[in-house]
C-alpha cells in the first residue's frame, strides 16, 4: 500500500504549515530581480537549454518561483513577495495553480515530461 499524507494539501496549506511551524527556507522561495524572458504566459530564465528565441527579449523583473525546479522546465510570476506573509497573501489571492502557473512541460505538450524521460532527462 502507498499512503501519501501531503497529497491533499494545497500550495497554500503548505505555506501556512511552513509558516505556523516557523521553518526557514533559502532565498529562491522568495522574490527577486533576476534577467527573465517572457514564453507561454511566464517569465523563463536565459539558458543554454533553449532560450531566449530572438523575438523573445530579455528583461530585469522582480519575480518569483512558486516552485522550484530545473530552469529549463520551471518558469517563473511577477511578484514582491519578499518574505512568507507575502507569500501567503500573494496564493491567497491568486486564481492559477502552481502547476499551471510555472510548469514549462505542460505547456509544451501533454507528453513533454514523459519525452524528457525517454531522453534521458531523469
Amino acid at each position: 500500500m502507498r499512503v501519501f499524507p501531503l497529497s491533499n494539501w494545497t500550495e497554500l496549506d503548505v505555506w501556512q504549515y511552513i509558516e505556523r511551524e516557523g521553518i526557514e527556507l533559502p532565498e529562491i522561495y522568495y522574490a527577486h530581480e533576476r534577467d527573465v524572458f517572457a514564453r507561454s504566459g511566464m517569465w523563463l530564465t536565459a539558458g543554454e537549454w533553449g532560450g531566449p528565441k530572438e523575438d523573445e527579449p530579455v528583461e530585469r523583473r522582480l519575480i518569483r518561483y512558486r516552485t522550484v525546479g530545473d530552469m529549463s522546465c520551471t518558469g517563473a510570476v511577477d511578484s514582491d513577495a519578499t518574505t512568507i506573509q507575502a507569500v501567503i497573501a500573494e496564493i491567497a489571492a491568486s486564481r492559477l495553480t502552481e502547476r499551471g502557473a510555472t510548469r514549462a512541460d505542460d505547456k509544451l505538450s501533454e507528453a513533454a515530461m514523459e519525452d524528457r524521460k525517454r531522453e534521458g532527462y531523469f
